[in-house]
């Protein structure tokens, strides 16, 4: 009987493994870059509505109005097809003026670079129920109402216009603009690459002045393009400064919308200096201007008189490496002064200063760094922001007072991205850890959850039926003593005793995080097939990125690759050390400067990778931007042997395993040109590679089954090679 029952539980058991084995799906690339299985359910277009506890969402062709306690529907406030407007088919953007009265309708959009775009708009009026086509024909850009939403500013073919929405006129500010020279009103490249903004014109408070930037960028030199398809492929040409060329002369100008007249801000005498930032208080309806030099480790906050453009300094940050230029910075309505972070004690923290730029108190302290400012209650003299106190990995929710009163409000430990209702009672909350998909909801200004949104608990069921492995955080020490993050994704059947190929993503640029308590997306869900494939996958943060404090990230400066490569290579030692790794099996894929870093591993650290894997990576600092550049490195001019010592190019006759390379050819961000001289350095030191190229595909490389594409190459790249 024993025996019967011992063979009953065997075949029992073995039934059980093998249906398991077989109910378990595999995740395909379909599933990820063509079904988007793995893609959570977001909320678009949310916005504040600027009346009540409310706020907006475009679903279709509709604006639908929700209420912030509840987030329950309102009301329909615009509907596309009862408005009956000829000129707008589709809407793709919105916003509304400061009573809500009118709307502004974006469509036809099309992208320039990275933030930047054009299209068609049309202002509605509720009242009238008439519109307003702004003039443009497509090459509109970022229309702004004015304060009393009596106008609009937008910017066409590098000129500043306002149109006078009583009665259809259109004025010209600028008539200077033109394409790769003068830019009124909007950035540069290499502004809106790097200081993040394109938007380069602001209302006055009360409507009656216009602030605006104006570029010459007559001689920056140009870069070119090839975009292919036709008998004679079409150069493309735009300016792109690269480190130690020139940049364009940036001026600051002020136009009186009454009395039709421009005055020139005094920014000072030194013309090579950069402007990240300008922003109007409130009550005394000054501007205020961010100077920086082009080291970037002095910035000035000058106070400038609009009638005038007279300038005097408000504040000065200088520091022994560089200053971050973070949009932290807020202007109180009251006029009593301002809210700023700064790195200054070693940490970014924020700081409340009188208007006269002297400090009252900083608000902040601790061995830990503000992520972002999220927004300032001036009624309850409240400062929201988001932290990583608790950990580098995390990004939680915490509010302090104007007297230093801190609270935490975020209850589950991940990362928490919000948006506030217009009078802070309440606030929605994108909230995820590394393994639970995004969750929305409402939440009061302490943090107790009212209702939920979306908790994509449908895509948490589909990751439970494809069987995703948890994403694992660890810790080790280096050599040197320096503690550094990491996650890893372990096999399913994963053994202890089994030796596992190892696969590992990095980025690692200045302030960049890869570890973070946060999902992933659509490399999350490639890192898991890998692992049902066998792979152990890890991710882990080098010195130089976020979270923890300026002399952690900030140690890269004048060397970037240095430290870098030197800690993934001990996140290889150490992976190698582990009874389950198979040292010998260790692969590396980055992109950008995370491709930058993966060549490096493959050629400073050859006896430690097998294979690897870089898309679009930098290969010599030289050839990027400048702004980014110089900001960690100076010029090539000051520090030449900066630059030199860790360029993959210095360093390719010790490739060894087996390396692809992948770029997209219309690359406007890291350049072709980048692999091109990588590829020659290769050839000349007779080493083998693989090399891919995406043709009129940009940093991004993506579009149609493009993605699809690249993925599946770099897929059967790992299978073959590691």
């Amino acid at each position: 009987m024993k025996q019967i029952f011992n063979r009953l539980f065997l075949f029992t058991a073995i039934f059980c493994i093998n249906f398991l084995a077989f109910s378990q799906k595999n995740i395909e690339l379909t599933d990820i870059w063509v079904t988007y299985k793995f893609m959570p359910k977001s909320i678009y277009s949310i916005q504040n509505y600027p009346l009540d506890q409310k706020y907006t969402v475009l679903e279709g062709q509709k604006i639908n109005l929700y209420n912030f306690k509840t987030g329950k529907l309102d009301k329909t406030i615009f509907d596309l097809n009862d408005a009956k407007i000829d000129s707008i088919k589709r809407i793709e953007e919105y916003s509304f003026n400061a009573d809500a009265s009118k709307i502004l309708l974006g469509t036809n959009i099309q992208g320039i670079y990275r933030h930047s775009q054009k299209g068609d708009y049309i202002v509605y009026d509720f009242n009238t129920k008439k519109s307003i086509k702004l003039k443009g024909n497509g090459n509109v850009r970022l229309p702004d109402f004015s304060p009393n939403s009596n106008k609009i500013a937008y910017l066409r073919d590098n000129n500043l216009y306002v149109c006078d929405l009583s009665n259809n006129s259109e004025l010209q500010i600028t008539k200077d603009g033109e394409q790769n020279r003068i830019i009124n009103g909007t950035t540069d490249w290499v502004y809106e690459e790097e200081f993040g903004f394109t938007k380069a014109f602001f209302w006055s408070p009360d409507g009656k002045y216009i602030a605006y930037y104006r570029m010459d960028e007559t001689d920056v030199k140009e870069f070119s393009m090839t975009y292919y398809g036709d008998l004679y492929p079409e150069e493309y040409k735009y300016k792109y400064p690269k480190a130690g060329e020139a940049n364009s002369l940036v001026d600051i100008y002020v136009y009186d919308v009454e009395n039709s007249k421009a005055v020139k801000v005094d920014v000072g005498s030194n013309p090579d200096q950069y402007i990240p930032r300008i922003y109007w208080t409130y009550n005394q309806n000054k501007l205020v201007v961010f100077r920086l030099n082009r080291l970037q480790n002095h910035l000035d906050l000058l106070l400038v008189d609009p009638k005038s453009g007279n300038s005097e300094i408000l504040l000065s940050e200088e520091n022994k490496y560089y200053v971050d230029i973070f949009d932290n910075t807020t202007f109180l309505k009251d006029g009593s002064g301002f809210i700023f972070t700064s790195e200054k004690d070693g940490y970014n923290h924020i700081y409340y200063y009188a208007a006269d730029g002297k400090l009252k108190k900083q608000l902040t302290s601790g061995n830990w760094d503000i992520e972002k400012v999220v927004g300032v209650d001036e009624k309850n003299k409240l400062v929201y922001y988001l932290s990583y106190e608790d950990g580098p990995t995390n990004q939680m929710l915490y509010s302090v007072s104007f007297d230093g009163n801190k609270t935490k409000i975020s209850k589950d430990l991940g990362t928490h991205q919000i948006i506030f209702s217009e009078d802070y009672s309440y606030f929605i909350d994108n909230y995820s850890d590394a393994n639970t998909a995004p969750k929305y909801t409402i939440c009061n200004s302490k943090g107790k959850e009212q209702v939920v949104l979306e908790d994509n608990s449908a895509l948490n069921n589909t990751m439970k039926e494809y069987n995703f492995s948890k994403k694992e955080f660890f810790s080790f020490k280096t050599s040197e003593n320096v503690e550094l993050n990491g996650w890893m994704i372990k096999p399913k059947d994963f053994e202890k005793g089994k030796k596992h190929p190892v696969f590992m993503y990095m980025y690692g640029g200045p302030g960049a995080n890869t570890v973070e308590n946060s999902y992933g997306y659509f490399d999350f869900a490639w890192f898991q097939m890998l692992a049902q494939k066998g792979y152990i996958v890890v991710s882990v943060d080098n010195r130089g990125t976020a979270g923890r404090g300026e002399e952690f990230k900030k140690c890269t400066y004048l060397q970037l690759g240095k430290y870098e490569v030197a800690d993934q290579i001990e996140a290889a030692k150490y992976l190698g050390s582990l009874d389950y790794v198979d040292k010998n099996r260790i692969g590396v894929f980055g992109w950008s400067y995370g491709g930058y870093l993966s060549t490096l591993c493959m050629t400073k650290g050859n006896q430690y990778f097998k294979a690897g894997i870089a898309v679009a990576p930098v290969t010599n600092w030289r050839y990027y931007d400048n702004i980014y550049t110089e900001r960690f490195m100076r010029t090539p001019q000051e520090n030449a042997n900066g630059y030199d010592d860790n360029s993959p190019i210095n360093f390719v006759k010790k490739l060894k395993g087996k390396y692809l390379l992948v770029h997209g050819t219309a690359d406007d961000n890291v350049h072709v040109q980048n692999s091109m001289d990588l590829i020659f350095a290769l050839v000349n030191a007779n080493r083998d590679f693989e090399m891919f190229l995406y043709p009129n595909k940009n940093h991004g490389i993506y579009g149609g089954y493009i993605r699809y594409h690249l993925y599946n190459k770099m897929t059967n790249f790992i299978l073959e090679n590691l």
